[in-house]
């Protein structure tokens, strides 16, 4: 059954328009239209988010148009109390299941976009508005930090790290060389040969929405066989989300936008991912392996392919790992680096219930790793850690 949000969420994100009423030829302009792309946050997408993804439903949404009536700029947001559990007014940007939360500003009115949206927000009753997992150091952030400044505001960076992604542009063998060192591919590649034991080892590209929606079956049973299976948070074991990402994956391939890869040996598939596309940019969604192969390290096999996919196609000039910092598999192969991080953006002057906000999200910051941390130290003593990829 899907959670819908509470009565109880606070009364900002309640006096705005719900997100499921934006309407979808607007937001793809809109999104066409982008200062920076974010997959996550493209209409076909985010509206099967906010349908039926587990504990993402019934968003609300921040908007702005132009004198002609175009869309210039959108933010799908919840309260803060419904994410911290804390009854204090502040919005926060909507994950949309991809760690992305960076808002669709149009490229040739953002700061405008970014002022109307503040100024909706305040009406709504928010006194600031926290962006979680958004890109610090793009032309959006740029945007937003040029509003403040103009208002006597500053934005307060709760968290950042850098984040792998692709320069899509460089010759693939050429990246990895340089990436890897010729042992480690010299290694790789002998894994290769030996996957290819149980049969011809093959990279399959599905894009056409028939073929994206057989291969996201594939995908499904890989995610659900591992260790994500065993822990409850494959997408397939959860009916909301199952039913979000077959009507995500179908809808974007569509319009050009999604990619289901899946690394074969023989007919047997060993490992798949899902890839979203905006504008130049690709989005690393999700991967899955059949944990029967992992000393062949299918994973970064399916991820060696994956870069070599995207380095030849002249689209695609970068890529997202949507990752998160350390990653031991990913960070190696993409070397290129990014900042992301979240951050609190004041709406009003000299505002004493800022500092109660920005101290509420820091607490709840410090509970949330002292109960993650005490997670990972029970399943390393259980010897349940996730196998290598």
């Amino acid at each position: 059954m899907i959670r819908r949000a509470s009565a109880g969420d606070a009364r900002d994100a309640r006096r705005l328009p719900p997100l499921a009423a934006t309407p979808a030829g607007p937001w793809r302009a809109l999104a066409d239209r982008a200062i920076e792309p974010n997959g996550y946050y493209q209409p076909d997408w985010e509206l099967a988010v906010d349908a039926s993804a587990r504990g993402r439903t019934d968003a609300s949404v921040l908007s702005a148009g132009n004198d002609a009536g175009q869309l210039i700029g959108l933010l799908p947001v919840v309260s803060m109390q419904r994410i911290y559990k804390i009854p204090l007014p502040a919005l926060v940007g909507a994950e949309p299941y991809g760690t992305l939360c960076t808002p669709l500003l149009d490229r040739d009115a953002a700061e405008d976009a970014v002022t109307k949206m503040f100024r909706q927000a305040r009406n709504a009753g928010a006194h600031a508005l926290i962006l979680r997992t958004m890109s610090l150091e793009g032309p959006a952030m740029s945007a937003i930090r040029a509003v403040l400044t103009r208002d006597g505001l500053q934005p307060r960076v709760l968290s950042a790290y850098q984040r792998a992604e692709l320069d899509a542009t460089r010759d693939a063998d050429e990246l990895l060389r340089d990436a890897l060192g010729p042992k480690k591919v010299k290694e790789l590649r002998r894994q290769s040969n030996r996957l290819a034991d149980h049969g011809a080892v093959r990279f399959d590209v599905a894009r056409p929405p028939r073929e994206v929606a057989s291969a996201l079956e594939t995908f499904l049973a890989l995610e659900a066989g591992g260790w994500k299976g065993k822990r409850g948070t494959a997408l397939g074991q959860h009916a909301g989300d199952a039913t979000f990402i077959r009507r995500a994956t179908v809808a974007m391939a569509e319009a050009g936008r999604c990619e289901i890869i899946t690394l074969f040996a023989g007919e047997t598939p060993v490992a798949g991912g899902i890839v979203l596309r905006h504008q130049d940019r690709a989005f690393f969604f999700k991967i899955g392996i059949d944990e029967r192969f992992a000393k062949y390290s299918p994973g970064t096999q399916l991820t060696l392919e994956l870069t070599r996919h995207l380095c030849a196609d002249p689209a695609i000039a970068s890529a997202d790992s949507t990752a998160a910092p350390g990653h031991p598999m990913i960070d190696p192969i993409w070397r290129g680096r990014f900042a992301i991080g979240d951050v609190l953006l004041p709406l009003r002057r000299h505002d004493p219930l800022v500092p109660a906000i920005h101290a509420a999200v820091r607490l709840h910051g410090l509970a949330w790793e002292a109960a993650r941390s005490a997670i990972h130290l029970i399943r390393n003593r259980r010897g349940k850690s996730a196998p290598a990829q």
